[in-house]
Formats: structure tokens, C-alpha cells, sequence
């Protein structure tokens, strides 16, 4: 007995040393698939010309000419209408950002917030060579670009599925975080098909690999060293990661870029509908087994939906055959979608279902659909203060949501809105605790918070 007690410590160690090797053994190896992809991945910065800002004559600014070095970028930091370049005519802005080349001849993804309003593109290769680089188009909707670069036979990526990622799989980012070029960082799939407040037409894919500023546009890889999808968005606090990191699937940045490429803009399928959540009262109320689906809250005149028969008060279950569990899965499925297209609607109306057939039309450039529906029907930008546009409630929707007044949230930008979650289709009936009856009631209370 004593010999037993004697080594059972020493088997104990031997234990958790070979749960160790075990542990260690199930991690992968990211080494081989970083040598193979990191020759495509490339770092993007941008130069804009911008116009300097008169300052003379204003009050209060210092003249930062005769300051020594450290004190005038104090004041440049600190006072916005300070000209950085003073005695000269333009001042440069540069941002960086990250790529990867996709076709042996130049053609290059990246975010379409990376290369915004830049006069210059320079693309800077793994050998640290630079190319000058034009941009064939833009899509803001999805965030996605392409450029191209005069060169041949350069290494490219290979494209893989983002349909066929698993929840909890492991994926690797390749990137120039803060301007670190090859930065190389990894983590596992936390979800898919996210949905989030500012972007409609865009299923994400939610990582928690470390994104900081300087990663957009670059790959995500899957274990085969697949790109899988594009690093877009990060939800942070402090400016930093947080551990919530968002791609663009590589299915949806590849038919934007088909279409950049063969025409230089893109096309969407619309149904001209205004559409929000559909929540457990709703669904009680429509007699649903689960809350699922997308409520039409408002049909645009003359739109696809009006001339297909869609009605406020419809409940959209099903697109073609693919489910809509969430509202925002319906401007997905929609837009992408030829203009022109069939597609059948299962809806949930008055308590029992029925099929329409609605021939799909295109989407607007953004901002036209909102103008031809608002002078129509009252519609309201706000003073951006909230960051919303909203349009009168019809008549309709006020008998059907038993309301005497309120306004119905059009578009959701950029803004306290959409920090708070409000989405379109969203009614707002009080506002800073006074009652809204109508987009002008509305206008004036934002107006004075």
C-alpha cells in the first residue's frame, strides 16, 4: 500500500500531462495555411485630396506657424478647423486598410469603406512592391469593392463557401491592423447569417477573431485556406475589439463583384414593401404557432408588392421555398434576386395562408425609392440628430395597430436609432415623452432635443 501512495502523485502528473499533448494535439496548425495565403493578401491605403478650410478671420485659433512641432500637433489634434497644412492649398487624408487579390491579372476585394471618396489608390504588395490601383466599382449596400492593378501572374487566394461554414469552426484572419501588414490572428465561427441595424442585404458572419482598424477588407480563411468571407464591421466601445467581429459571406461579395466587373454598379430584386418584426403578440394575434415571419407594415404605391396583391397586415413566411425566420432575413433573400423574377410569397393573411406570385422589381439607387414614396405620403428626414426617416401612418395601419397617431421609421442611418436597435418598419407613437401625430410633430420634437 505504501508503494501505491508512493506514485500516485507521479501518476497524476502523468495524467494531465497526456491530457495536455491531447488538448494540444486537437488545436490546429495555421502555419502552412498562412504561407500558402499570405502572398494574396494586400495592404490598401488611400489619399483624398480635401480643400483647406478658411480660418482667417475666425476667432479663437492660434496661428500654429510659428509653434514648435509637438505643441501644433497638439492643437491640429485638438481644434478640427485647424489646417494641418498651413501656407498650403490641399491637405491629404490617408487610411489604411487590407485586400486580397482574386484573379492572376489584378483584380482586387476589399470594403467599400476602405477606398470611400479616395482620389489615389496604392496597393501594397507581400514583396512590399506598390501598384497604383482603379476602382471598378463600389456597392455601399453590401461594403464591397474591387479594384484592379496593371500586373500578371500574381498569387491569388482561393474562394470557398460560406454556406458550408459550421457554427463553431475555426477561421483565421490575415490583415494590416493599425498598419502591422500579414498580421495573422484566429478564432471560430460564433454565428451565422446575422443580422445587423445599418445593413439590410447582408447575412454576416460572426467571428470572434481579434479585428482592429486596418483589417477591413481582408480575408477570412477557412481551415482548407479558403476565403470565406470579407472582414467588414466590429462592435466595440472603446474603438478596439471586444470579441465581436463581422465578414461578409463570400457568396454575396462575389455576385457583387461579378457585377462591378461587368457593369460597374449593382443590381438588386425589390418588392417595395416597408416591413418590421413580427414578436410573440403579433404572432398570437395572427394566429402563428412561433413568432416568425415579416409583418408588412406599409405596401409603396404602384411597387412590385402593390401590383402582386400584398397588403399591410401580411405576414411573409416563406420567399421561393426558403423560410423567413426573422424579418430581416426577406430584403436578403429579395435582393438577391433578379429584377424581373418570379417569386412566390407564402403569407399569412386574416388567419389563413395563401400564396402570391410577385414579379420582382429592381431596388433604387439609394435615396429615390424614399423620395417617391415621402412626397406621396408625408415622409420626413430627420435633422440626422436621431438618424432616422420616417413617413406618415396610413390609415390602414393605424386601424390595424389601433393607434390614433405615431409615424413609421422609413430608413435607419447611421445614428442613436440604430445604436438602440430601432429598425425600419418600426413605429414610433411618443418621442421625449410627448405624443407624435405626425412626421412634422416628429421633425420638431427631434429638433429640440
Amino acid at each position: 500500500m505504501r508503494k501505491l501512495k508512493s506514485i500516485a502523485p507521479l501518476l497524476a502528473i502523468a495524467l494531465l500531462w497526456g491530457q495536455s499533448l491531447l488538448a494540444q494535439a486537437s488545436l490546429p496548425d495555421f502555419t502552412d495555411l498562412v504561407e500558402e495565403a499570405s502572398p494574396a493578401v494586400v495592404n490598401i491605403s488611400t489619399r483624398q485630396k480635401l480643400p483647406e478650410r478658411a480660418v482667417a478671420g475666425q476667432p479663437g485659433l492660434p496661428d500654429l506657424e510659428g509653434l514648435p512641432p509637438m505643441f501644433r500637433e497638439f492643437f491640429e489634434r485638438s481644434i478640427p478647423q485647424a489646417p494641418r497644412n498651413p501656407g498650403g492649398r490641399q491637405r491629404e487624408a490617408q487610411s489604411l486598410g487590407s485586400g486580397f487579390i482574386i484573379s492572376p491579372d489584378g483584380y482586387i476585394m476589399t470594403n467599400n469603406h476602405v477606398v470611400a471618396d479616395a482620389d489615389e489608390i496604392i496597393v501594397r504588395l507581400s514583396d512590399r512592391s506598390e501598384l497604383e490601383a482603379k476602382l471598378i466599382g463600389a456597392d455601399p449596400r453590401s461594403d464591397v469593392a474591387l479594384l484592379k492593378v496593371e500586373a500578371k501572374d500574381l498569387p491569388v487566394v482561393r474562394l470557398g463557401k460560406a454556406d458550408d461554414l459550421k457554427v463553431g469552426e475555426w477561421v483565421l484572419a490575415i490583415g494590416s491592423p493599425f498598419g502591422f501588414d500579414h498580421s495573422v490572428t484566429a478564432g471560430i465561427v460564433s454565428a451565422k447569417g446575422r443580422n445587423l441595424p445599418s445593413d439590410s442585404y447582408v447575412p454576416f458572419i460572426q467571428t470572434d477573431v481579434a479585428i482592429n482598424p486596418g483589417n477591413s477588407g481582408g480575408p477570412l480563411f477557412n481551415l482548407q485556406g479558403e476565403v470565406v468571407g470579407i472582414n467588414s464591421q466590429i462592435f466595440t466601445r472603446s474603438g478596439g475589439f471586444m470579441g465581436l467581429s463581422f465578414a461578409i459571406p463570400m457568396e454575396v461579395a462575389m455576385q457583387v463583384a461579378d457585377q462591378l466587373k461587368a457593369d460597374g454598379k449593382v443590381t438588386r430584386g425589390w418588392l417595395g414593401v416597408v416591413i418590421q418584426e413580427v414578436n410573440k403578440d403579433l404572432a398570437e394575434s395572427f394566429g402563428l404557432d412561433k413568432p416568425a415571419g415579416a409583418l408588412v407594415a406599409q405596401v409603396l404605391e404602384d411597387g412590385p408588392a402593390d401590383k402582386g396583391g400584398l397588403q399591410v397586415g401580411d405576414v411573409i413566411l416563406s420567399l421561393n421555398g426558403k423560410p423567413i425566420i426573422m424579418s430581416a432575413d426577406l430584403p436578403h433573400l429579395v435582393g438577391g434576386l433578379k429584377p424581373g423574377e418570379k417569386a412566390e410569397l407564402d403569407v399569412v393573411r386574416d388567419g389563413s395562408r395563401k400564396k402570391l406570385d410577385v414579379t420582382v422589381g429592381t431596388l433604387p439607387e439609394e435615396g429615390q425609392e424614399l423620395a417617391s414614396s415621402d412626397s406621396a405620403q408625408g415622409g420626413e428626414r430627420s435633422n440626422n440628430r436621431l438618424g432616422v426617416t420616417v413617413v406618415e401612418l396610413t390609415a390602414e395601419q393605424k386601424k390595424g395597430l389601433d393607434l390614433k397617431g405615431g409615424v413609421v421609421i422609413k430608413e435607419v442611418l447611421n445614428g442613436p436609432a440604430a445604436m438602440i436597435g430601432l429598425r425600419p418598419g418600426d413605429v414610433i407613437t411618443h418621442l421625449n415623452n410627448q405624443a407624435i401625430d405626425s412626421t412634422s410633430t416628429f421633425t420638431q420634437v427631434a429638433q429640440e432635443l
